[in-house]
């Protein structure tokens, strides 16, 4: 039985407002919570402070920024400031870290889209450390290089960290996009103190969508407690975060996807 402390990402139960995620959290005994934007916008940034700071939840992260490769510049810089709103909203609502979701753009060359997000990044960065708030690249999966993220490797999530080369700027390990690399043990070695966040789900197979058909933990065949083992052996002591997307789990009963989350983390090694 694993007593560790769990988050839960808001998008996890989609259908809930923030009010009511935070209720159904703590009464199940999650600890933290990682607010999707989307989930602050009902609200407004000041109620959704107050939601979290009466739930006693420890707010984890905010999820996201990036999306920074664009075709122009009229596009480029409203991807800066979308950014430096997420940022003002992370500070705002108590949240130490954004989660940057790299993009891409399709028909621009890999190459050029890392550049414009290491760019992008480097924008950022002053604003984000002046208000107390960390970023952390999160590398996907492969197959969302067209139009998510040019950064699709742990490996190139390091590189352009150690590039850039600032106290406020890490990565993000979800095991959904990163444990089919071969080299994934020596990469997250490598982190040492840059791993920011570390997100849990499982891939269902036969894999049903490419986006919105995740499993939770344990009902799949992802090796999450050796990815887990290896993260910790690097040095992370943070709380690990569900985040399932999933269009089959978003349409049941919330409070229970809740509980069967819970008995799943409960029962990792």
């Amino acid at each position: 039985m694993n007593s560790d402390p769990i988050c839960i990402h808001t998008m996890t139960t989609k259908p809930l407002g923030l009010e009511q995620a935070c209720a159904a959290y703590v009464k199940h005994g999650v600890s933290g919570i990682s607010v999707w934007r989307q989930h602050i916008e009902p609200c407004g940034v000041e109620g959704a402070r107050k939601i979290l700071e009466d739930s006693g939840l420890e707010v984890v992260s905010l999820c996201r920024g990036g999306f920074f490769p664009a075709d122009t510049d009229i596009a480029r810089k409203a991807a800066i400031d979308d950014n430096m709103r997420a940022i003002d909203e992370a500070a705002a609502i108590g949240a130490p870290l954004v989660v940057l979701v790299p993009g891409a753009h399709a028909g621009m060359p890999l190459e050029e889209g890392r550049k414009q997000i290491a760019e992008g990044i480097e924008t950022i960065l002053p604003h984000a450390a002046s208000v107390g708030v960390k970023l952390a690249i999160e590398p996907l999966h492969p197959m969302y290089a067209d139009t998510r993220s040019a950064v699709v490797t742990l490996g190139q999530a390091n590189d352009m960290a150690e590039s850039i080369s600032h106290p406020n700027l890490g990565v993000t390990i979800d095991v959904y996009h990163v444990w089919w690399d071969p080299n994934l043990e020596a990469e997250i070695a490598r982190c040492g103190d840059r791993i920011f966040s570390f997100h849990i789900c499982d891939w269902r197979s036969p894999t049903r969508d490419l986006l919105n058909d995740r499993a939770i933990p344990g009902e799949g065949c992802i090796p999450i407690s050796q990815i887990e083992g290896w993260v910790r052996a690097a040095g992370f002591s943070g709380t690990a975060e569900v985040e399932v997307f999933s269009d089959e789990l978003w349409g049941g009963d919330q409070e229970q996807l809740v509980q069967r989350i819970m008995v799943a983390c409960r029962n990792r090694a």
